[in-house]
């Protein structure tokens, strides 16, 4: 049985700009759960591919923060 880390506090807020840790496109945080002992708990996700919306649902522990790249002019 795998060992979960539950959100007492969570890293990420509504609006804030992440992304996977693999990489792949910047994502907007839409809603967070935290109720404790849910199979749901973790961070609902947002954003464009092409014209299309969409979103899902990730676990904390796969989210980092958005950089954007820096320009080199």
């Amino acid at each position: 049985m795998r060992k979960r880390n539950y959100i007492t506090s969570a890293k990420f807020s509504p609006g804030d700009i992440v992304q996977l840790k693999s990489g792949d496109p910047a994502m907007t945080v839409s809603k967070v759960e935290t109720a404790f002992g849910s199979s749901r708990e973790g961070y609902n996700c947002k954003w464009f591919k092409g014209d299309s919306k969409e979103r899902t649902h990730f676990e904390e522990e796969t989210l980092k923060a958005y950089v954007a790249p820096q320009s080199h002019d």
